[in-house]
């Protein structure tokens, strides 16, 4: 049975989104101020109304909205008019509220384990030099079977590499003492923008993502990114270690009548902002191939140069709001992105992309052969929920009513590199020392883990209790591979 297609703007003709094309991604793109935000809300909402989760990172706190009815606002009732959507009804969007910091949703977290020695490199600012000691350091506690859960559990591997680096060299290379003090310092720094509240568990399970309610409707999964945003590079690492779990962990599905998952990138230029190429190279190798997994991305950002072409060019599904052009670097990019369109006989799309009214956009989309379609000029259709962020009231009977209550809120703090680390320590009198790293991870992994990121636990269980090898297996992306 086929999926109805989306109803996504009306100008001359009605514009639809093809379900079975969605995972095949897509930009949403404009100046500040052009309607973007409404877009990005209006698309959520009919994914989840499909069926179809969703995971968008609310940056100013206005897609909360998702998560209440909407009213009788008067910009609403003009832009129905003006479409002539005469059965068209509020309603809220099953939702669940996320955080980072655990203030405004569940507290969302991964594991130093998890999220691997690539991405943290990036995260810590590292040079080419200190990432591959950081590199050493994560295999060394791979090869051993110790779990890097937190902060202190990395602190912890990176002094006890760099006091025992002569006896590593051989099999791992050599590992520098000033790189070694460079990454603990940078560790203090991300330590001190709430990084210690990212690392721990119980970890972030995607299962919990990919949820629908009673009524078949995709629940929509909202970050609270306010505060994340103070910190871009934590931001953007975060949900790029959120994706490529997401590429690691989920079954092939082929052609599917729908997403099992749409991925919503806000500010995507700061994924790619003084990104290594070798890290450029690998989210374009991800977001090719994540379309398999039945997952479609979607960047929104500015402008659609601010995104790499190889990746550009994958982003099969467009909406382009308007961009200024007042000086000549924005006449240039406007041109730039005039060229990202197919083209119209009827529509000069350079000069269009400066004079849209808010709300307004050009709009391609992909038709059943996987094509574009000629950029056509349509107003977004308004979304039914409520447009701007919600109280303090409103959030917090959303959090306290979800199934997920509770079950993140708390903290668990179990054994992990940091205490057996300090157990070898403690036993280096002994007459016959413990081999700590092995023999004591190979009793700790087959525990129940207290957290829902099994994927990294069995991983790290099998890895320590096979008789083959002990080796995490990492992915792309350097996250643990199941």
């Amino acid at each position: 049975m086929s999926v109805n297609p989306i109803l996504i703007a009306k100008g001359d003709k009605e514009l639809y989104l093809l379900p079975q094309m969605a995972n095949r991604h897509g930009l949403v793109a404009g100046a500040t101020g052009t309607g973007k935000t409404v877009t990005l809300q209006s698309l959520a909402q009919s994914f989840s109304q499909i069926g179809v989760p969703v995971f968008l990172a609310d940056v100013k706190g206005d897609l909360a909205g998702l998560s209440q009815a909407g009213g009788q606002n008067p910009k609403i009732n003009e832009r129905l008019k003006t479409l002539g959507l005469k059965d068209f009804g509020f309603a809220a969007c099953p939702a669940v509220f996320w955080d980072v910091y655990g203030q405004k949703g569940h507290p969302a977290r991964t594991t130093i384990s998890e999220m691997g020695p690539l991405l943290l490199s990036r995260l810590l600012n590292l040079n080419e030099v200190q990432s591959g000691v950081l590199s050493l350091v994560f295999k060394i506690a791979d090869d051993d079977g110790l779990l890097l859960l937190d902060l202190k559990d990395l602190r912890s591997m990176l002094q006890y590499a760099g006091d025992h680096a002569s006896e590593f060299t051989t099999e791992y290379g050599k590992i520098s003492a000033a790189s070694i003090g460079t990454i603990q310092r940078s560790l203090l720094a991300l330590e001190e923008q709430g990084a210690d509240q990212l690392f721990g568990e119980p970890a972030l399970n995607l299962d919990d993502l990919i949820q629908t309610d009673q009524k078949g409707r995709g629940v929509v999964n909202l970050l609270a990114s306010d505060r994340l945003m103070q910190s871009p590079k934590m931001y953007a690492t975060f949900l790029l270690w959120l994706l490529s779990e997401l590429f690691e962990q989920l079954p092939e599905v082929g052609d599917a009548e729908k997403p099992k998952l749409v991925f919503f990138f806000d500010e995507a230029h700061l994924l790619f902002d003084d990104a290594p190429q070798a890290l450029v190279e690998k989210i374009e190798q991800v977001v090719r191939l994540i379309r398999s997994k039945g997952v479609g991305i979607y960047f929104v950002t500015q402008n659609p140069t601010d995104i790499p072409d190889r990746i550009l060019g994958q982003l099969g599904n467009r909406i382009q709001h308007a961009l200024r052009a007042f000086s000549a670097n924005d006449q240039k990019a406007v041109k730039a992105a005039a060229q990202t369109f197919r083209s119209n006989p009827k529509l000069d799309i350079e000069t269009a992309i400066t004079q849209l009214e808010v709300g307004e956009a050009l709009v391609s989309l992909l038709d059943e052969k996987g094509s574009p379609s000629v950029t056509q000029k349509a107003y977004i259709v308004p979304p039914a929920s409520q447009l701007g962020p919600v109280d303090d009231g409103q959030r917090k009977k959303v959090v306290e009513t979800s199934v997920l209550f509770g079950h993140y809120e708390k903290m668990v703090d179990r054994e992990s590199a940091y205490e057996l680390l300090k157990a070898k320590a403690e036993n280096t009198t002994q007459t016959a020392p413990v081999n700590v790293p092995k023999t004591a991870a190979r009793t700790a992994a087959p525990r129940q883990r207290q957290s829902v990121a099994e994927a990294m636990v069995k991983s790290a269980a099998r890895a320590a209790a096979s008789q083959a090898g002990r080796t995490i297996i990492r992915g792309i992306l350097g996250s643990i591979f199941r």
